[in-house]
């Protein structure tokens, strides 16, 4: 991924022309690695996400909603006491380094004027976003606190002195001669592309990989007239935001010609950056929140598994029951061949077309009809047992289903979509019901929201509450469902009652998308008339029995599929 130093200094930009004026009005602070500063400018309000996100580090004007903390964090407090109602004064970038400095104006507690800066460092796993005093000299509060025995260089907490991150040992395309940069390479050693990010500030690889491209395979002369044409779009502010949707998805602000797939260009470095993060920012935060539900899930599913071998041994074991009652029949009907003390008898088996002779082992301190009594006591236990293990193992199949499916239900979740799957796993006594100050209100299901190709809508359900407010309440008898065949997955709806051919491969697709086959090359996908899908009583959430159905086989694809996605 390449949030590079080129990347910020365009976006940057973008932030000046947007936000420079403007009055910060609200600050929330979503998750341990997420800052939102909502400022007003313009008569509009641009929230802007700050995120040092080890993996998804980066910052821009989002229009994402975010589900923020009952009480906020104290970093969040702290930035609200120095920063809520101040004006941005200043917005620029250290060199071509991955480090803003956002400078504002506002007032203290006793309406003294005040200057304060944040500094905003998006280094990977070193990011951190860090609040100066008004000299801009110590370290009011940070993001994340590192203390000496972390880093010798720095010391990243309130009160230290604020120290910029280590220079790199590299050379900044806007101040030096392209000349200065084609010195440096060893063009024996190969490799150019990693060279040039060695030797250049603020490149990522795939703009190395566009300098190589540029200058073929050629030597100085056509690096040095690639590194010319690099440098003056530069300084130009040449930017061109687009996504490469090649089998490894990438972005940049700059022209990749070398990349040979689809692009999808954007208005605006945050949009490019909005479309290229959110979702995977989403699953990885939901995937961390949602860590807990996971490993009891998981825990209990481990438990059904050894509970399903027991009860399959059990009905194994039970096929003996016809073979007990049998000898106590036989043995019954032989006893006056019988003496106390033998320990087996041989007698005629009339159930036998056959009419063989079989023996029929005796316990020796038993009369004969004790050993009687012994056979069909055995026959009624485990005549007994069968009948248990038979509903304890379909029960424990249904249990096994149902945790399967909210676990592929937590792959796609929100945070509002966790949320009810939560609350859901509480009133089936999966998880135990947390001690909370304020009760969370309910709120209508909301599921996703996509449009075929002929302008279908079709609806799928997240969770097990969504599935049946698609399937029983939102959905018209004529409706078709759909869902993956044998494969826990979601609900889909295709609000028409005489869906094309075309729509119904399409919706389809998104059933296998929304399942635990979406990795899979050929998903069989079950559809029928939502009038022929019921729930059956006392089922559990989201279960249904359905007929009338027909089967198609599907390929789901991320990126076509996403791209009619609408809410």
């Amino acid at each position: 991924m390449a949030f590079d130093g080129i990347v910020l200094r365009q976006l940057v930009t973008e932030l000046n022309d947007l936000l420079l004026g403007g009055r910060v009005n609200k600050i929330y602070q979503p998750t341990k690695t997420e800052v939102v500063l909502t400022v007003r400018n313009k008569r509009q309000n641009y929230p802007l996400l700050i995120s040092i996100h080890p993996v998804y580090t980066r910052m821009h004007v989002t229009d994402q909603a975010f589900s923020n903390p009952s009480e906020p964090p104290m970093f969040c407090m702290v930035l609200r006491k120095h920063l809520q109602g101040a004006t941005i004064e200043k917005i620029e970038q250290e060199g071509l380094e991955r480090v803003v400095k956002m400078e504002f104006r506002g007032r203290n507690e006793i309406g003294d004027e005040m200057k304060k800066t944040l500094m905003i460092e998006l280094m990977g796993k070193h990011s951190n976003v860090i609040l100066l005093n008004e000299e801009q000299t110590y370290i009011t509060t940070c993001l994340k606190l590192v203390p000496a025995s972390q880093n010798r260089f720095r010391t990243l907490l309130p009160g230290a002195e604020y120290v910029l991150p280590p220079a790199q040992d590299k050379l900044n395309m806007l101040e030096v001669a392209a000349e200065d940069v084609v010195k440096k390479l060893d063009f024996n050693q190969g490799q150019l592309d990693r060279q040039l990010m060695g030797i250049l500030l603020g490149i990522s690889r795939p703009l190395a990989q566009e300098i190589v491209h540029e200058a073929g395979l050629g030597g100085p002369d056509t690096y040095l007239a690639a590194l010319d044409t690099f440098k003056k779009r530069l300084k130009a502010g040449e930017s061109d935001p687009a996504i490469y949707d090649c089998q490894k998805e990438d972005y940049h602000v700059l022209p990749l010609s070398h990349l040979d797939c689809p692009v999808r260009h954007f208005d605006s470095v945050s949009d490019m950056l909005a479309a290229f993060y959110q979702n995977k920012a989403d699953r990885d935060r939901v995937r961390q929140v949602a860590g807990d539900i996971y490993r009891k899930l998981k825990n209990d599913l481990d438990k059904l598994d050894r509970k399903i071998h027991i009860h399959e041994r059990t009905l194994q074991k039970a096929q003996q029951a016809e073979k007990q009652q049998k000898f106590g029949e036989l043995l019954t009907a032989h006893m006056h061949l019988v003496k106390r003390g033998d320990e087996s008898i041989e007698v005629l088996d009339y159930y036998d077309p056959e009419q063989k002779m079989i023996r029929i082992p005796l316990d020796s301190e038993k009369t004969p009809s004790e050993n009687a009594q012994h056979y069909f006591k055995q026959y009624r236990k485990l005549v007994r047992a069968q009948t248990k293990a038979k509903a304890e193992l379909q029960r424990a199949h249904a249990d096994q289903t149902y945790i399967e499916q909210v676990m592929q239900q937590i792959d796609h979740a929100n945070d509002d979509d966790l949320e009810a799957i939560r609350e859901e796993l509480i009133a089936e006594g999966l998880l135990k019901k947390k001690e909370t100050k304020k009760k969370r209100k309910k709120v209508k299901p909301k599921p996703d929201r996509f449009v075929t190709s002929d302008g279908t809508p079709v609806y799928v359900g997240k969770n097990n509450l969504q599935n049946e407010y698609v399937t029983h309440r939102m959905a018209s008898k004529e409706h078709i469902w759909l869902h993956t065949l044998d494969i826990p997955g979601s609900h889909v709806i295709i609000a028409d009652d005489n869906p094309s051919d075309e729509t119904i491969l399409e919706a389809a697709e998104i059933a296998a998308y929304y399942s635990k086959g979406r990795g899979s090359a050929s998903v069989p996908v079950d559809y029928t008339k939502v009038k022929h899908v019921k729930k059956p009583s006392g089922a559990k959430p989201g279960f249904v029995t359905y007929t009338d159905q027909k089967t198609v086989f599907v390929t789901p694809i991320e990126k076509t599929i996403l791209k009619k996605h609408q809410s």
